[in-house]
C-alpha cells in the first residue's frame, strides 16, 4: 500500500488519511466480530449486512483487496450459501491486521 497515493486519491493529507484508517480499523474490528458471530449462527442475512458495511468502508478508503474479500462474503450471505465464509473472513481479519500495522495502530 502506498500511503501517499491512497491519501491523494481521496484528496487528503497523509495524516488525515491515517486518522481515517485508524477509525476504519476500530469499526472494522467490531464489524468483523459481528460477521464472525453471524457466520457461527448461520445467519446469512447478518453475514451480508456486516460484510456490506466492511465493503463500503474499505472501498471508500481505496483498500481494494479488503473490498474484494468483503464483497465475496457479502455475495455468499445474499445467496444464503455460507460455505467457505469462515475461511474468507479469516482472510479479512489478516488484512485488517496488516492495515492496522501499516497505519501504526
Amino acid at each position: 500500500m502506498n500511503l501517499r497515493e491512497l491519501a491523494e486519491n481521496l484528496g487528503l493529507e497523509e495524516d488525515e488519511y491515517l486518522e481515517l484508517i485508524g477509525l476504519f480499523v476500530e469499526v472494522g474490528t467490531t464489524d468483523l466480530d459481528k460477521l464472525q458471530s453471524a457466520i457461527d449462527e448461520g445467519n446469512a442475512e447478518d453475514v451480508a449486512k456486516a460484510a456490506h458495511s466492511l465493503k463500503g468502508a474499505s472501498g471508500n478508503l481505496g483498500l481494494m483487496e479488503f473490498f474484494q474479500i468483503a464483497k465475496e462474503i457479502e455475495e455468499k450471505g445474499r445467496s444464503g450459501l455460507l460455505e467457505g465464509a469462515a475461511e474468507v473472513t479469516q482472510a479479512l481479519k489478516e488484512r485488517l491486521k496488516a492495515i492496522a500495522e501499516f497505519a501504526g495502530q
